[in-house]
Order: C-alpha cells, then structure tokens, then sequence
C-alpha cells in the first residue's frame, strides 16, 4: 500500500484487549500508541500476554504499529534530572517498541532551556541521545524519528531546516528518521495551504536530511493560522490547512509506503470520519 491511514488509539485496559477493536472501528491501517503516560516518567514493563496478542494481530492484519514516547522528554533541557529521566524514559520507549514489534518511536525534539544557546543544547544531545541510537543493534529494533514542534518557546527544531543541525548533532545515524506533523509545520510557518506549499516543504525535507528518512505523518488540520506557532490540532479539512494539501501529500515521491496517523479531536466517530477522508484524498491521487 502507498499510504497506509490510521491513527493514535488508546491502549488503557491493554494493547491487544482495547486498541485493536478501536483500531478496526476506525478502520486504521496504521496504529500509533503509548506504551507509558505520555505525561509522566514512569516506565511500566507491560503486559507480555498483550504484548504477544497485539504484536501477531498487527502482524496478521498487516498493521504497522509505532510508538509516541512521552511529551516531558527533552535532550536540551538545562536540568540534569529532566535528562537523565528522558535517556531513561526513550530507552524504556524503544525497547517496548521493539517488544511489539513497533516500526518507529516518535520522540519531540525539546528545547533549549535556561537561556542556553542551541549550541549548547545540541552538543547536549550528541552527548545523551547518540548513545541511545548505538545501542539499537537488533535487527527488529525500531527507527526514532524525529518529530519537529510548532515552534514554541526555545524550540530546537520546529522549520525542516532546523532537522540539518539535529541530525549533524546525532550524526546522520542510520536508525535516525524524522515524523512530521502537518499541524507542526503549519504552526512553524510552513504554508502547507498554499498552492505547492506541501511539495515545497517535502522538497526540503529532502535536500536537508536526504530521501528515505521520512518514517511517519501525522495528519493533523490546524485550528489557528499559519504561523501561529499554536499546537491545536483540528479535523480533516476543518482547519486552516485544509483537506486538499493532505491529499498532496499523496503525490510526492518522500511520501511512498509512508504512513499517515491522525491525532485529531472528536472520539470514535470523529477519528472514522478523519481516516475516511484520508483514504478517498488517496484514492482520488493512486
């Protein structure tokens, strides 16, 4: 499949047990998920039973499944303890990704913090993230992909340019890739509504990073404008982006075999109704 479409399912009561019939409620073709609070630093060990259940029903159905670490990690933090918990918390990430079966582990890429320059805060990931990278040395380990933010604060990566630095910073490692979010780079300043906005920004994307490094989409609409550096996440089609930049990104050859997981607002129906909107933009493009 060019583009498989799901999106984030929760996963309270058990992976097997409570994401897999919300995922085929929806129809998804792809599956996101935590495997800890995504707002906490605790790394719980899982359920080996729904890890095993989950991992052949994904497997069976053809799901590819990735996993989304928690929103407090930050490899630029100026604080030892907020560093010393994010090393801890995306191993934990990585190594129940591959527990799974997982393809990727979205991680943000943080801020610099303390009035620190970018320098400081980016020699700081070479040190504490790069090693995490080294030590994926299974064959079935997942690829962390990189998730730029919308620009918030001292963000270290927000435009696709800033993904150069990042990368230099972990040294352009073989398991490194990126995830971007549409909402993301529209609140970065992305114009993805205008005319060849999206072509522009994945053109970019690629003279940046290289082809191939493009692991994950999220397909989110934006609530606030362009360049609101605004993180609210609205339907398909029912923001300021629009429904027809999400079927570009059908178009474009960074794209192919790429997955497109939606992290919109509205429960059941309303993520139904977003994956099959998703899916008719692909099929008006194959």
């Amino acid at each position: 499949m060019r583009n498989p479409v799901g999106g984030h399912i929760p996963v309270a009561g058990g992976l097997a047990r409570t994401g897999l019939p919300y995922a085929r409620g929806m129809g998804a073709e792809a599956v996101q998920v935590f495997v800890a609070n995504p707002r906490g630093w605790a790394t719980p060990p899982g359920n080996p039973a729904q890890d095993e259940a989950f991992r052949a029903a994904c497997a069976a159905e053809e799901l590819p499944v990735y996993v989304h670490a928690p929103y407090l990690i930050n490899f630029g933090s100026h604080t030892e303890a907020t560093v010393e918990q994010s090393v801890a918390s995306l191993r934990h990430s990585l190594r129940r990704g591959r527990e799974i079966g997982a393809l990727g582990v979205v991680v943000h890429t943080g801020s610099a913090t303390g009035g620190r320059g970018r320098e400081i805060a980016l020699a700081q990931v070479h040190e504490r993230l790069l090693p995490l990278l080294a030590e994926l040395t299974h064959d079935d380990d997942p690829r962390l992909l990189l998730e730029p933010t919308a620009g918030q604060g001292a963000s270290l990566c927000s435009l696709v340019a800033d993904l150069g630095p990042y990368f230099e910073a972990l040294e352009h490692h073989p398991k490194l890739g990126v995830c971007l979010d549409t909402c993301h780079l529209f609140a970065a300043g992305h114009d993805l509504a205008e005319p060849g906005g999206v072509k522009a920004t994945l053109d970019e994307l690629v003279s940046v990073v290289g082809e191939g490094r493009l692991g994950l989409i999220h397909a989110n609409d934006s609530k606030d404008v362009v360049g609101a550096h605004k993180d609210r996440h609205a339907n398909i089609g029912a923001g300021h982006i629009g429904a027809e930049p999400f079927g570009e990104l059908f178009a474009h050859p960074e794209t192919a075999g790429v997955p497109l997981t939606i992290e919109t607002p509205g429960g059941k129906e309303g993520h139904a109704a977003d994956v099959a909107r998703l899916k008719a933009l692909r099929d008006e493009r194959v």
